[in-house]
């Protein structure tokens, strides 16, 4: 008889407690909403700390007196503009010097081209005069490859290093998509539980939870595209860059061991064509040390911002691209549904205290999760260990639940379906946003970004900083042997075509 009572008492304890609630999260949830789109204008009006200063070319190289931002095109330019400078300014300095060079020998190649020129013979000084060229040339070349081998080998690393943090990142905004899912989930479940009690609150309580987790769903799914496409893109744009860079070392690697060989044999039309093709090389080596310079320097800033995220979130600079500040101020929504939950579970555990007390001293406390005032934390570990959750309850009623039908049987204690039905859906929907809470409070709280920037901070920042410095290094080195081999070869060259167009180059004769 008292297992009888317990289900009626179940019944009459949680139905009366139900309706009101719903209300209250159908208001919070609207808060909850307004929140955030006052929290998106309040953070596009923060002003941020840790200001950089660097000349802006977009802004008549004034100084960019900004934070790491990476919305702002200023910040782009400046970053770029200051960092790569000297690769750039150098790489294009060649290619102007390299354009005027090949305008020169087509000049004498035209100008020379009808003119009668003597024997070409060995000049009597020419091993004397070639020896220090081939000394020099030979030192150049090895250091050519081994700059190679360090850019070629930091390349490999640092693409293998940026495509694990891209991995990082978007399992993050996949898992973020997934909780929103989780969330939606539960709200759907609710709404189609009220909806199926036929009352009018409960109409109006579903109809809102179904429109909001349509739009909550819609914006997971925005969420993972973009990640997906933001993926696709960054992995394009690295492979690229690996690929153009490892081709430019490779290529100018052979030119140097190609230029010297027959730079050595005296090939002399063959040493034109290389000098053309090893400076333009050269050039682009150039341009991809200014850009490791500038992805060095933007990969510090990124680190610099996680290290101020994680010492300081409120006052970091990448409020401006994240959303924490914003969810930040759904804390207060998300704060009320966490007491109105509390109230609940605790009024009906303070009814059955009382029937604990005078009749029914067997019967089992419903867990409520949340700690007391002020804190209102959600510690479900804290539960006593013979209390039940309240999405048990249906399965602890379902045996002494009867049919509509059998009427006698039902007024001697049994509960009918349609009550039962009542019961399950209550329970059932504050079960199913129980579930949801944790998901709601990491998403809020921020937590996983939070964690993603733990991990890259600690795990990752300074072995791309790292594998970047020995690129830019090995692509340093790599450019200055290559300009060295090919301003040698281009003199030497320059020197004999000379020789020979006014016909100063005389025979050596054999006694």
């Amino acid at each position: 008889m008292h297992g009888y009572q317990s289900t009626i008492l179940y019944c009459r304890l949680f139905a009366p407690l139900f309706i009101p609630w719903l209300s209250l999260v159908h208001e919070q949830t609207h808060q909850f909403r307004i929140s955030v789109s006052t929290g998106r204008t309040i953070l596009q009006l923060q002003k941020t700390t840790n200001a950089i200063a660097r000349t802006d070319p977009l802004d008549r190289f004034r100084k960019y007196r900004g934070q790491y931002n990476i919305t702002n095109k200023h910040y782009w330019s400046s970053t770029i503009f200051t960092a790569g400078i000297y690769g750039y300014t150098v790489g294009l300095l060649w290619l102007i010097a390299g354009i005027v060079y090949s305008i020169y020998l087509l000049a004498v190649s035209c100008c020379f081209e009808n003119k009668k020129r003597k024997q070409r013979s060995r000049m009597p000084c020419q091993k004397q005069c070639h020896l220090f060229p081939i000394v020099l040339t030979t030192v150049f070349t090895f250091v050519a490859i081994i700059a190679s081998g360090v850019a070629l080998g930091g390349n490999a690393r640092f693409y293998s290093r940026a495509k694990t943090i891209m991995t990082v990142i978007i399992s993050t905004a996949d898992q973020a998509s997934d909780s929103m899912y989780n969330a939606t989930g539960a709200m759907r479940k609710m709404s189609i539980n009220l909806e199926e009690s036929g009352t009018f609150d409960g109409d109006k309580a579903a109809r809102f939870l179904a429109s909001t987790s349509d739009k909550l769903d819609y914006e997971a799914t925005g969420i993972k595209e973009h990640a997906q496409r933001n993926r696709r893109l960054s992995v394009e744009v690295l492979t690229i860059m690996y690929i153009l860079t490892s081709a430019t070392v490779c290529l100018n690697l052979i030119a140097a061991i190609t230029l010297s060989a027959f730079g050595v044999l005296r090939f002399r039309h063959v040493v034109y064509t290389l000098v053309v093709l090893a400076w333009l090389l050269m050039v682009l080596c150039w341009l991809l040390f200014g850009t490791y310079s500038f992805m060095e320097k933007f990969s510090g800033d990124t680190c610099t911002a996680l290290h101020n995220f994680e010492q300081n979130q409120e006052n970091s600079s990448l409020n401006t691209i994240l959303p924490c500040d914003e969810l930040r101020s759904a804390k207060t929504a998300l704060s009320d549904v966490s007491i109105g939950l509390f109230e609940v579970l605790n009024q009906v555990n303070v009814n059955i205290s009382i029937l604990r007390a005078n009749s029914l001293p067997s019967l089992n406390y419903v867990c409520n999760p949340f700690s007391g005032p002020p804190d209102f934390l959600y510690q479900p570990k804290d539960c006593p260990a013979d209390s039940i959750h309240i999405g048990d309850i249906p399965q602890v009623l379902k045996m002494f639940t009867c049919s509509d039908i059998s009427e006698t049987r039902c007024n001697e204690g049994l509960i009918t379906t349609s009550e039962y039905n009542v019961i399950e859906t209550y329970t059932t929907s504050v079960q199913h946003l129980l579930d949801a809470y944790p998901v709601m409070e990491n998403l809020v709280n921020c937590r996983l970004v939070k964690d993603t920037f733990s991990d890259i901070l600690v795990n990752h920042c300074k072995p791309v900083k790292m594998h970047l410095k020995t690129t830019c290094v090995g692509m340093l080195l790599l450019s200055i042997a290559m300009m060295v081999l090919v301003l040698i070869w281009a003199s030497t060259s320059l020197h004999e075509n000379q020789q020979f167009a006014d016909g100063s180059v005389k025979p050596n004769i054999v006694p």
